[in-house]
């Protein structure tokens, strides 16, 4: 039995991704939909967008369990400054595909780290290098992998990095949604043992 007990934690989050990259720490927690608008604001650079959100999410569920931290993290993808969004659909993920071959896509994936009043919000940028491929090779990425609920339309962590010619980011975790050595990083200064005892 171990001599020490982690705060509560919540990942305000509804991905997938999200949830597996955390339980890499091997610590417990709950997660909770935060149920919040997406929608871009007028006029907002995709780096605000992520923070926004980020910061939207984890307040939307602390709101509820002001006791626990709350995590809450969004990732947007910025090609030439425009937001490319999930694309939901095989035809909207090759035409986001063909827009990005040979092109640089920063992914902008914000985290906030909250408890109440207190918050740390970080954004940790990773730039992505898509190779020039035809058309057939994107359609049939797609149809193999089917990633219709990432923004970028590929998965890194699986085929998709079939599709990328580079990846640059101080944070690996980070492309596939939530960046993980920065929240070990905040966790910890927020009283977490990481690792734990068992």
């Amino acid at each position: 039995m171990s001599s020490f007990q982690n705060p509560p934690l919540i990942l305000g989050s509804t991905s997938k991704y999200r949830r597996e990259l955390l339980e890499r720490l091997r610590i417990p927690f709950e997660v909770i939909s935060p149920n919040v608008d997406e929608t871009p604001l007028t006029g907002e650079s995709t780096l605000d967008l992520a923070l926004r959100l980020a910061q939207a999410k984890a307040a939307a569920v602390a709101k509820q369990y002001p006791d626990a931290w709350v995590i809450g993290s969004d990732q947007v993808a910025d090609l030439c400054g425009a937001a490319i969004g999930k694309p939901g659909n095989f035809e909207r993920a090759l035409a986001q595909l063909q827009l990005m071959r040979g092109q640089v896509v920063t992914f902008q994936t914000a985290l906030c780290l909250m408890r109440g009043d207190t918050q740390t919000t970080v954004c940790i940028p990773t730039e992505v290098t898509f190779r020039k491929l035809p058309d057939n090779v994107l359609e049939a990425y797609l149809l193999t992998e089917e990633p219709y609920d990432c923004a970028g339309s590929a998965k890194s962590e699986g085929l998709g990095i079939s599709l990328l010619e580079s990846i640059k980011s101080d944070d690996p975790t980070a492309l596939i949604g939530l960046p993980l050595i920065a929240l070990t990083g905040l966790l910890r200064d927020a009283g977490f043992v990481i690792p734990s005892k068992n």
